[in-house]
């Protein structure tokens, strides 16, 4: 029995979990003077990473040894052989300086490892000196990339066709093209702690109010996560209202609408791995605005945009209207159009609330599988909706034909807006009216009007108002909302986006044409 014993005791020392490694945390802790310790530890901070690279090299100008340690994938390979590596080993120099030798643009030192440890994890190659006790951090950043394309969901009849990509310096590069000024200046910040994501955010110094930038810088501080993986999750939290369907902010992926708000005194936020660019302080009206608005007439930009609002009431109250109106307050139709509904709902089985969710769900449904799937079968996916939406739930008597003609406006006005994220909201918003107009009718639209309205009115973005300048009320920023009046005449900046120098370098008449 004792040797069973040892046995079960062997195989329970056997099978006792090891003791998990060390975790090394942000606590500082300095490089020493022996080259090969500093090697070892950030070779155990960054042990199992098989595209970590050690190069021991001899300082040729100097006859020191030196390392130099980086990562592969994330690295440039030529920058680091012409730069880096030719200079130390074949070149001589009367001062036999570091800063002297190396050719790389940009260069700084560290001496604390954990911020070694992140530099290489950012790309940075980083060189150690043998006896110095500190480490050069090189930037070699060169990671893969897609070239610059046309903006996806921001196309543009004649503005220009350059969007943004996955990475933050070349969106940075995009807006500062269009605005080369000393005044543009730019606030970088670390987000996440695994994740490291760099925030840049891009203003104006003589425009933009300092209080509403300390407001943003404030709030992106506070934020405590793994990993920001994409400007929609920065903006989740350090928006006003998190349970609010309207967005707070707004996104582009175009460099000239970024460097349009940038120049009205609003804030841009650049996340380094996403595509889109945040922009605040947001009012309503802004989404309801495009890049084509300030290229074509002015005429023509008004009547669009007042057909975008019309847009919007109709993707949130037709629904609830016809249902309303079908449900109770059947008075209000003329009695011919009374006629034709009641002809076109005669075996209908379903209430007009039933039959007006089968239709909006189907409609969600399909324009959600044709979003992602691949382009080929999306169409197919649409071709097959139009004949199910159209003609068998039809013919079937499941709905309507009036049914049929209101599900599809609510969703043809819903495509004119122009932002994707205001759009989803509204198409969300519309539920519940349905809901309210089925129990209520008119006068449960009405409520459910009021209860927008006042939502919006109540709504902040970066602390400043959301639903300006209908609420509260400024008539100078009502020449750039629901129409807007020709450039020459905005002498001033919008005040939603609170600026501290509120005039345009202009008076009204510095047309250059005959007036």
């Amino acid at each position: 029995m004792g040797f069973f014993r040892s046995i079960l005791r062997g195989k329970r020392r056997r099978h006792k979990p090891s003791s998990p490694p060390p975790v090394h945390s942000g606590a500082a802790q300095p490089l020493v003077m022996d080259l090969e310790t500093n090697i070892k530890e950030l070779q155990a901070r960054l042990s199992q990473s098989p595209d970590l690279v050690t190069r021991r090299i001899p300082i040729k100008a100097s006859g020191e040894r030196a390392a130099l340690i980086y990562l592969d994938s994330l690295t440039d390979k030529v920058s680091i052989n012409h730069d880096v590596l030719r200079p130390l080993m074949h070149e001589t120099a009367v001062d036999p300086q570091i800063e002297n030798i190396v050719t790389v643009g940009r260069m700084k030192t560290e001496t604390d490892l954990y911020q070694i440890e992140k530099a290489i994890l950012q790309g940075y190659s980083i060189l150690l000196v043998e006896n110095t006790g500190t480490a050069y951090l090189l930037c070699t950043h060169g990671w893969p990339q897609r070239a610059i394309e046309d903006p996806q969901l921001e196309a543009s009849l004649k503005g220009a066709h350059q969007g943004f990509v996955e990475t933050s310096s070349q969106n940075i590069a995009l807006i500062r093209r269009y605005i080369p000024n000393r005044e543009m200046k730019m606030i970088e910040m670390q987000v996440g702690e695994r994740g490291m994501t760099t925030v840049s955010i891009l203003y104006l110094a003589d425009v933009a109010n300092p209080e509403v930038l300390q407001e943003l810088v404030e709030r992106i501080k506070r934020v405590d996560i793994d990993a920001i993986l994409s400007s929609g999750e920065l903006e989740e939290y350090i928006e006003d209202n998190p349970y609010s369907p309207f967005p707070q902010f707004t996104s582009t992926e175009r460099p000239d609408s970024v460097a349009s708000q940038i120049l009205q005194g609003r804030l841009a936020m650049v996340v380094d791995k996403s595509p889109e660019v945040l922009i605040g302080p947001a009012n309503f009206a802004m989404f309801f605005q495009s890049v084509d608005d300030y290229s074509i007439r002015w005429q023509v930009s008004s009547f669009i945009r007042l057909l975008r609002f019309a847009a919007f009431f109709l993707t949130i109250f037709l629904p609830a209207f016809y249902i309303a109106v079908i449900s109770y307050n059947f008075e209000v139709i003329p009695l011919k159009l009374l006629l034709s509904v009641g002809q076109s709902r005669q075996g209908v089985p379903f209430p007009p609330i039933v039959e007006a969710l089968i239709m909006e769900l189907t409609l969600e449904m399909l324009k959600e599988a044709g979003i992602r799937l691949p382009a080929p079968i999306g169409q197919t996916v649409g071709i097959v909706g139009a004949i199910v939406i159209g003609q068998a739930t039809v013919q079937a008597g499941v709905v309507s034909n009036i049914m049929v003609i209101v599900v599809s406006l609510t969703a043809l006005s819903s495509f004119i807006i122009p932002n994707n994220d205001m759009s989803a909201a509204i198409r969300l918003i519309r539920f519940p009216m349905m809901l309210a107009a089925f129990l209520y009718g008119l006068l449960g639209v009405g409520i459910g009007m009021l209860v927008v309205l006042g939502h919006l009115i109540a709504l902040e973005s970066l602390g400043t108002p959301y639903f300006s300048p209908f609420g509260p009320l400024r008539f100078s920023d009502m020449k750039d909302s629901i129409i807007r009046l020709p450039m020459w005449k905005m002498i001033k900046r919008p005040l939603s986006s609170n600026p501290i120098q509120q005039r345009r370098h202009g008076n009204g008449t510095n047309r250059g044409g005959n007036r």
